[in-house]
């Protein structure tokens, strides 16, 4: 296999057995003026009536769009479970839900004015074919606008779980760890600037924002344990870092049972050029 098409294996796998994951992992999450990650991005978008979302999992992200506006929406995501959900939405019975490759978008050219993608095209590999995709489907002036993750923030639950998580994949065998997956310059700005210009983009406009996830420890896990890289570890590996994470967030916990748990999000916009 390739290594894009190792890549794809493995996220099609994960996303049969957890079709909804990403929704459930951040879709409670909030930013500090309390929208979610999933709001901030739609607003990225506003006025714009042709959008498609890449990568659209079950559907959230373009559900949020469907409010109050009389759209055209697409998404297209590698997942027939995922896309299987996203078509039980009723907000979405307007929508086409494609299943397809983002390096190989089923779409004419020229058939959206806005592109989104929540927390998708970080996992993206042969990324200078996706941007030349997106680019194609775009009209001139069009918008692409992504969520993408930025790791934790320091001292919280999140940050903790990262440093359990190295521990436990160092001391499993290879079998039990995931493929590589995307490229790296999709979590900089001058990465994703390097990426984009040369399909047509100017330059991106880069924006961190904290989402909070705190809440009782076994919310917190819950969200923390979605991580792909959990995605090939056996019972028992992940039974002994569940044990290792609720033990160390113990010192953290408030009175009221609240562990703190905090990550970043990147919130990048480009726009096509005319």
């Amino acid at each position: 296999m390739t290594t894009t098409a190792s890549q794809e294996a493995f996220l099609q796998a994960f996303h049969a057995e957890r079709p909804a994951v990403t929704a459930e992992a951040f879709g409670r999450g909030r930013a500090p003026d309390g929208r979610s990650s999933y709001e901030l991005l739609c607003e990225r978008v506003a006025g714009r009536q042709r959008v498609l979302d890449l990568g659209c999992g079950d559907g959230l992200l373009l559900e949020f769009l469907a409010q109050g506006n009389e759209r055209q929406l697409a998404g297209v995501d590698l997942s027939p479970q995922s896309l299987a959900l996203a078509r039980r939405r009723p907000a979405l019975s307007g929508a086409r839900l494609e299943e397809g490759r983002a390096q190989a978008l089923p779409f004419a050219d020229d058939s959206f004015d806005a592109c989104v993608s929540h927390m998708a095209l970080m996992l993206m590999g042969e990324i200078e074919q996706v941007a030349a995709e997106v680019a194609r489907v775009l009209s001139p002036g069009g918008v692409l606008a992504c969520v993408l993750g930025g790791g934790a923030v320091g001292g919280e639950a999140y940050d903790r779980f990262l440093g359990l998580l190295r521990g436990t994949i160092e001391e499993v065998p290879a079998s039990q760890r995931i493929p590589a997956l995307g490229d790296r310059r999709t979590r900089s700005r001058n990465g994703l600037d390097e990426v984009l210009a040369p399909a047509g983009f100017a330059a991106v406009d880069w924006r961190t924002v904290p989402i909070d996830l705190s809440g009782p420890v076994e919310q917190v896990w819950a969200a923390v344990s979605s991580l792909y890289d959990l995605g090939r570890l056996d019972g028992a590996a992940v039974e002994h870092l569940r044990d290792a994470f609720f033990a160390g967030v113990r010192d953290m916990t408030t009175a009221e049972g609240t562990v703190p748990c905090a990550f970043k999000v990147h919130i990048a916009t480009a726009q096509l050029h005319y």
